[in-house]
């Protein structure tokens, strides 16, 4: 389970364009915090503080808790919008979280044991159809990641959604399939050199008709 963190911030007034910018100078990220049915808070938060947790590449599917002149709320981020030329953090929105709250989240899916599948050990490749994975979630129970064993696949073999083994009350959002996560594909040398075969066995068959 990923594990809660905290994030320190401060309540803002609703203010101009020029206010939000100021905040900006001082190495602050104008936020928002809403859900379950409140009224939407104003806070602005620190630039290294929230750029140093969205760099880790988890911070989508990380709660968190903030911290607001005392009072704590339990949020989610929801949505990081960034300057469009320099590429920094300007404004985030959090999701608030409410008592035995669900929401979806993408996990990143990672795969382990790689010697022990003979059809990797053949010189077959790990072709990674999903490489997160979008799941319904207490929010007090986001798997940090998804694991999934490679023991045993052999080329051709593909990995589905059945074959991972997820949390308590954690559920893929979709449901009408057992869709595929991975495959062991054959290398494109591989392929290629199998179709030249086939292809000349076909020519062989050929000619040897002709000749009958």
């Amino acid at each position: 389970m990923a594990e809660t963190q905290m994030l320190k911030a401060e309540a803002r007034e609703k203010g101009s364009k020029g206010a939000v910018r100021s905040l900006r100078r001082e190495g602050r990220v104008p936020a928002v915090i809403y859900g379950e049915k409140k009224t939407p808070e104003l806070i602005h938060v620190g630039y290294k503080e929230i750029t140093a947790l969205y760099q880790t590449g988890t911070f989508m599917s990380h709660v968190l808790d903030v911290e607001i002149g005392g009072k704590t709320e339990r949020v989610i981020p929801r949505d990081v919008q960034f300057e469009p030329v320099r590429d920094f953090i300007i404004h985030v929105d959090f999701l608030r979280l409410g008592k035995n709250a669900t929401i979806v989240v993408d996990v990143p899916v990672h795969f382990h044991n790689h010697e022990a599948s003979p059809g990797i050990k053949a010189g077959g490749v790990l072709n990674i159809v999903r490489h997160e994975v979008e799941l319904n979630c207490p929010a007090d129970a986001i798997p940090e990641q998804l694991d999934v064993d490679l023991t045993g696949f052999e080329m051709g073999d593909s990995i589905h959604i059945s074959a991972v083994k997820l949390p308590a009350k954690v559920t893929p959002t979709i449901t009408d399939r057992d869709f595929t996560i991975a495959t062991i594909a054959a290398p494109a040398a591989v392929v290629s050199a199998d179709n030249e075969a086939k292809a000349g066995e076909k020519a062989d068959a050929s000619s040897s008709e002709k000749e009958d």
